[in-house]
């Protein structure tokens, strides 16, 4: 009798320690996919809306990954660092300042570079070392907002035009810039592009889009990387200086998850092809632009299964999602030479 107790005591604890097995493997998987979920949706831009400071300067310098906003350092030109901090009407405040008046798009900061000159075809970027190299063959998800300068108290503007193609241009390395250094050829490239002229000087404009990665590109750099050629611009007044644009930048994102950065309309734009397709998230009608003739257009769920396809005619595709489960699915565009994946967001 005591012998059989004891086997059954045995075989309750051993089901009792399978079930706790069985319980703690699903919480470490629940927790190992939150991490994993965290980790994709991370901004990869670290001080991204330009917030954390060293100081409150009423100043017009470059700048060092040590000084103004941290972390972003100028790689052509003296870039300007707008603060709230500082008295009204001072040279960088906010919202009235030398070029422009304008409230931060969210925080008490935001940063502002020339994307035109008329004379020598200066220009200002920003950089930033990202929180971690980009993975070649993955798509990012990248945004930032711009606005056009205008209204400052300056009597006779330095600024007054609008430009077109204020971007994102990620590179393997970045040079500090320094007073007398030359600036640095232009690529007219960007994986993130706003190619029309950025003229709202009262709204905080939207850019984004999606690319995939071909290096490993550790920095990031906001501004017109076009050449005087290839830019476009538009007066916002005049003056007797030389002309010059000026735009103002916020909240600068970068995400592996297409939900871990602001999409203009929820559109994600691939670089390389123009392929676009809207709304992300969707719930009704997946809309997709830019599929050249012949080539295969599919959806596939995170487990791999095909939900859709069709070929492309050159013409506007759909898909409706009706009947779909909520989640992330991948939308999978075959080419000569292989494909391009992107995610996207099926919602209720």
């Amino acid at each position: 009798m005591r012998k059989h107790h004891t086997n059954k005591r045995t075989m309750t604890s051993n089901a009792m320690n399978n079930r706790w097995l069985r319980w703690a493997s699903r919480l470490c998987a629940s927790c190992l996919l939150l991490i994993a979920l965290r980790c994709e949706a991370q901004n990869l831009v670290p001080n991204g809306s330009f917030e954390e400071t060293d100081s409150c300067w009423q100043i017009n310098t470059w700048y060092y990954p040590e000084t103004g906003p941290l972390g972003w350092f100028s790689t052509a030109g003296s870039g300007d660092y707008y603060l709230s901090c500082l008295t009204y009407g001072a040279f960088n405040g906010v919202p009235l300042s030398a070029w422009a008046f304008q409230y931060p798009q969210e925080g008490s900061s935001y940063v502002g570079v020339i994307t035109y000159s008329v004379n020598a075809q200066s220009r200002e970027f920003f950089a930033i070392e990202l929180a971690a190299p980009l993975q070649v063959g993955s798509t990012y998800y990248a945004s930032f907002y711009a606005s056009a300068s205008w209204n400052g108290f300056e009597q006779y503007p330095q600024c007054y035009l609008a430009s077109s193609h204020v971007g994102m241009r990620f590179t393997v390395e970045a040079q500090q810039w320094d007073f007398g250094d030359p600036l640095p050829p232009f690529p007219n490239s960007a994986q993130v592009d706003y190619p029309a002229i950025l003229a709202d000087t009262v709204n905080w404009v939207l850019v984004s889009a999606s690319f995939v990665a071909d290096s490993a590109y550790r920095y990031v750099l906001i501004g017109n990387h076009f050449d005087n050629a290839h830019t476009d611009t538009l007066h916002l007044g005049s003056s007797i200086q030389y002309a010059r644009a000026h735009t103002l930048i916020d909240n600068v994102c970068v995400s592996l998850d297409p939900l871990g950065c602001p999409l203009v309309n929820g559109i994600a734009v691939g670089a390389e092809n123009n392929l676009v397709f809207f709304p992300n998230p969707v719930s009704d009608v997946l809309r997709i632009q830019g599929v050249a003739p012949g080539q295969r257009v599919s959806v596939q769920d995170v487990c791999g299964r095909l939900i859709w396809w069709e070929t492309g005619t050159g013409r506007e595709m759909s898909w409706d999602v009706q009947g779909s489960a909520p989640g992330m699915y991948l939308l999978r565009v075959e080419r000569a030479g292989g494909f391009r994946s992107f995610k996207f967001v099926v919602k209720e």
